[in-house]
């Protein structure tokens, strides 16, 4: 379940959405991401609607993930309640992953098994997310660490996701 917030009227800190961005939101998605979307959907009974559609879109520009304010003003044309709505239902078939950090805005991203692996830096102070490459030496280092963990404790892992949290440029 999408976990909802209060939506303040102040924009998060950090670079606005369109830096994030870049200058790409004319761009629709790929023919494969929007059938592997519509194949999850359908298997959901649901449909790749245009709203919904144009949510991946924005997702997948993103370098980064994205809080709903930054969503509606990346598409000037959205309706908030429908941006609500269609996350739920993304979210319910696998298409959009939240993360939620310390700040009051739940950030939105593409589910990694459609974007690739990654992992994120947070800043502690104004809650901005970036995303990191998954680097071979680091999955190395997290592969060897789940060995152990594994060992120790019994624990069987079937995924993993690393946070890294501290203070982002901005806020130093």
């Amino acid at each position: 379940m999408v976990a909802r917030r209060e939506l303040s009227p102040r924009e998060p800190a950090g670079e606005s959405a369109g830096e994030a961005m870049g200058e790409a939101m004319g761009e629709a998605i790929d023919d494969s991401l929007r059938q592997r979307a519509a194949s999850r959907l359908r298997s959901h009974r649901q449909r790749l609607t245009a709203g919904r559609e144009q949510l991946i879109e924005v997702l997948a520009a993103a370098d980064r993930p994205l809080t709903i304010p930054e969503i509606l003003q990346m598409r000037k044309g959205l309706a908030q309640s429908s941006v609500y709505r269609n996350l739920v239902i993304l979210e319910e078939s696998g298409v959009v992953h939240p993360v939620i950090t310390r700040d009051e805005f739940a950030r939105y991203e593409l589910a990694e098994d459609l974007t690739g692996h990654h992992h994120h830096l947070v800043c502690a102070t104004c809650g901005r997310l970036e995303d990191l490459p998954a680097t071979p030496a680091l999955e190395k280092s997290v592969a060897a660490s789940i060995v152990l963990a594994e060992r120790t404790s019994g624990f069987r892992t079937e995924h993993h996701r690393l946070d890294l949290v501290g203070v982002c440029a901005d806020c130093s």
